[in-house]
């Protein structure tokens, strides 16, 4: 008798459709229901796999992107693994500008992907040719024949999540949910999936979540970029020393912003009560909803949806590492001691 195979063609079929999760321990102290969309469980394990494929498969539609091209972008790790992935499933050449500010173990599994990289210094101006942004456009004029990405700038950022993301939360919530709570960097996935919700409920609230040391809340309040509230902060993949165009700062009703000490702290305590493995940006954007809390924004009819955007394993260098966090001075009086969870038989 024949037998039927059930498998996917590649990877990249298994982009989308993350699992929603409730939250019980963490927010046990909070009226309303809490939910996390957990999207470590794309195959790249990060949110970024919707872009990448939705802006490499519109750019070969339109005749942009052709056999043999080299894929060029700036990332903070997380895009850039994307890119990389679906590279290599479609037969491009891959080269990323990245961050400093990225951990050790995400420019690793950029290489082991196949992508060349290029680490930049964190702690520059956007224009200075060392930066990231600048890198990536200098590759772009020299290398014929490649593509840039351009993720900050590229409308079709919002687009992945307003064809995806938003349709998915709004379903798995049955059309219930009163709040979105989401990290701002490229601005992205929370303005795509915002402009969605909205769409079918103009009262859902959209809270993004920034950074100290970013511009993204006070230009969002005053619409005026002030680079006095720039400086370095620790956070991957949120906040920004630019305003991005791929930010529709109308769909987002206000900000809060998070300390990369608490955002650390409260990673792994989603890991250690939720048993859900998640980056440091997934501790932001649970840490805005203590705040949130705390303040009184949440009451017993509240739907409120996360987004966790990646996964981690991303991370073991940096909030997942003793050593980093007692580095980084965040082990204060009430985490002074060093946990001592390994035991060494003799």
């Amino acid at each position: 008798m024949e037998q039927k195979i059930t498998a996917f063609n590649n990877v990249l079929e298994l982009v989308g459709n993350t699992p929603l999760i409730k939250l019980n321990k963490i927010t046990s102290n909070f009226p309303g229901n809490f939910y996390a969309k957990v999207e470590g469980f794309n195959p790249g394990h990060s949110s970024k796999d919707r872009i990448a494929l939705h802006i490499i498969e519109e750019a070969e539609r339109k005749g942009i992107l052709t056999p043999g091209d080299t894929i060029i972008e700036t990332t903070s790790g997380n895009t850039g693994f994307s890119i990389a992935m679906v590279s290599i499933i479609k037969g491009y050449e891959c080269i990323l500008a990245v961050s400093s500010k990225s951990s050790a173990d995400k420019i690793d599994m950029l290489r082991a992907m196949g992508a060349k990289v290029y680490v930049c210094p964190a702690n520059v101006k956007a224009d200075d040719p060392r930066s990231y942004y600048q890198v990536a456009k200098r590759l772009h004029e020299e290398i014929k024949g490649s593509v840039y990405i351009n993720q900050y700038f590229n409308e079709l950022n919002m687009d992945a999540h307003y064809k995806s993301t938003g349709p998915e939360i709004w379903e798995q919530t049955g059309g219930t949910i009163t709040h979105l709570v989401a990290c701002s960097g490229t601005g992205g996935t929370i303005s795509g999936t915002a402009r969605f919700l909205k769409e079918q409920n103009k009262d859902v609230k959209v809270i993004g979540v920034d950074a100290y040391g970013s511009v993204l809340k006070k230009y969002h309040e005053t619409r005026e970029f002030d680079p006095k509230e720039i400086y370095p902060y620790r956070i991957e993949g949120l906040g920004k020393n630019l305003i991005p165009t791929a930010t529709d700062f109308d769909a987002i009703d206000s900000f809060v912003k998070v300390t990369d000490e608490e955002a650390a702290h409260t990673a792994r305590e989603i890991s250690k009560t939720e048993g859900c493995f998640v980056g440091y940006t997934s501790g932001a954007a649970m840490q805005a909803v203590k705040q949130l809390a705390a303040d009184g924004e949440f009451d017993e009819n509240s739907i409120v949806v996360l987004i966790f955007p990646d996964h981690g394993s991303r991370y073991m260098s940096k909030v997942y590492s003793d050593d980093w966090m007692n580095e980084q001075g965040f082990f204060d009086t009430v985490n002074s001691e060093l946990e001592q969870d390994i035991q060494y038989v003799q």
